[in-house]
C-alpha cells in the first residue's frame, strides 16, 4: 500500500474518532496492525488538526465567552471551563512527571472500551424519564476535569466518553454535556499537543528518523475536514438521540480487540 494512502486512512480514522465517545486510541490500535506505524509527532499533529477544525462549530459560544464575559451567566460558564481545564492541566502535569500512565497495549484498551460501553448503557437506562438540566454546575466542571484525567491514564476510555458520562450522571442534558465536554477538550488537547510538538522539535530522540512533513500535513488536512463533518453531525445527533448506540459500538469493538488482537 502506498504511504500516502495509509496516511489518508489514518487521517480519516483520527477525524472520525477524536471527538465522538468511541476512543480514537482503540481505532488507531486496530489500524496500525495493517498500516505503517507513525511517529508520536505525526499522531499529535493530526490530532491538533482535528481539534482546530471544530472551532468554527462553536463560533457563537466562543464569541460569547470572549466579548460578553462580563455578563454573570457567561462569566460563570467561562470560570467553570477554566476550572475543568486547570484541574486537568495541574494534575496531568504531576502524573506525567511521575510517569503514571498505563501501557498502550490491546487488552487494557479493549477492557476500557467494554467498561465504558456498559457504563453508557447503564446510565442511559437510569436516565430514562428523568429531568435533565441545561446548565453546567461547579461539581460538573470538577467531574469533567477528573474525566479527562481518567482518559489520559487509561487509554481506550475516551476523553469525550468519560466527560460526557460524568456530566450525564450529574444531571446535565446530552447537548449541554456534549458542548461543555468539547469546549473543555479543545484547549486541553491543543495545550497537550503543543507541548509535545515543542518537545519533539527541540529535543528529538537520538537516532530518530526525520519527519515526513508532507505526510503529516496531508493527514492533518484530512483529519480536519473529516472531524469538522463528524462533529457537525454529532452535535445534531445528540439533540434527539441517546448514547446507547455508542455504548453497543464500544462493547463490540472491545470484544473484537480481545478476540482477534494480541
Amino acid at each position: 500500500m502506498p504511504d500516502w494512502v495509509a496516511v489518508i486512512i489514518l487521517g480519516i480514522i483520527e477525524g472520525i474518532t477524536e471527538f465522538i465517545p468511541v476512543s480514537s486510541t482503540g481505532h488507531l490500535l486496530i489500524a496500525e496492525r495493517w498500516l505503517p506505524r507513525q511517529t508520536d509527532l505525526f499522531n499529535v499533529v493530526i490530532q491538533c488538526g482535528a481539534v482546530l477544525a471544530v472551532l468554527p462549530l462553536f463560533s457563537v459560544r466562543c464569541q460569547q465567552l470572549i466579548f460578553r464575559w462580563r455578563e454573570t451567566e457567561t462569566r460563570g460558564y467561562l470560570l467553570k471551563l477554566i476550572l475543568a481545564f486547570g484541574l486537568t492541566g495541574a494534575v496531568g502535569f504531576v502524573l506525567e512527571k511521575k510517569g503514571i500512565r498505563l501501557e498502550e497495549n490491546p487488552r487494557p484498551i479493549a477492557w476500557a472500551l467494554v467498561v465504558g460501553g456498559v457504563a453508557f448503557l447503564v446510565v442511559e437506562r437510569w436516565l430514562r424519564n428523568k429531568p435533565l438540566r441545561d446548565e453546567a454546575t461547579w461539581t460538573m466542571a470538577v467531574a469533567v476535569g477528573i474525566g479527562q484525567l481518567i482518559a489520559a491514564i487509561f487509554p481506550g476510555t475516551s476523553r469525550s466518553g468519560s466527560t460526557i458520562l460524568f456530566s450525564l450522571v450529574l444531571g446535565l442534558s446530552r447537548p449541554a454535556a456534549t458542548e461543555f465536554s468539547f469546549l473543555v477538550g479543545i484547549p486541553t488537547m491543543l495545550a497537550a499537543g503543543g507541548l509535545k510538538i515543542f518537545k519533539a522539535l527541540h529535543h528529538p530522540g537520538a537516532g530518530a528518523p526525520p519527519e515526513h512533513w508532507g505526510s503529516v500535513l496531508l493527514a492533518a488536512v484530512v483529519a480536519s475536514v473529516v472531524s469538522f463533518a463528524v462533529v457537525k453531525w454529532f452535535l445534531r445527533y445528540v439533540q434527539s438521540h441517546t448514547f446507547e448506540g455508542f455504548g453497543w459500538y464500544r462493547i463490540s469493538l472491545g470484544v473484537l480487540i480481545l478476540v482477534f488482537i494480541r
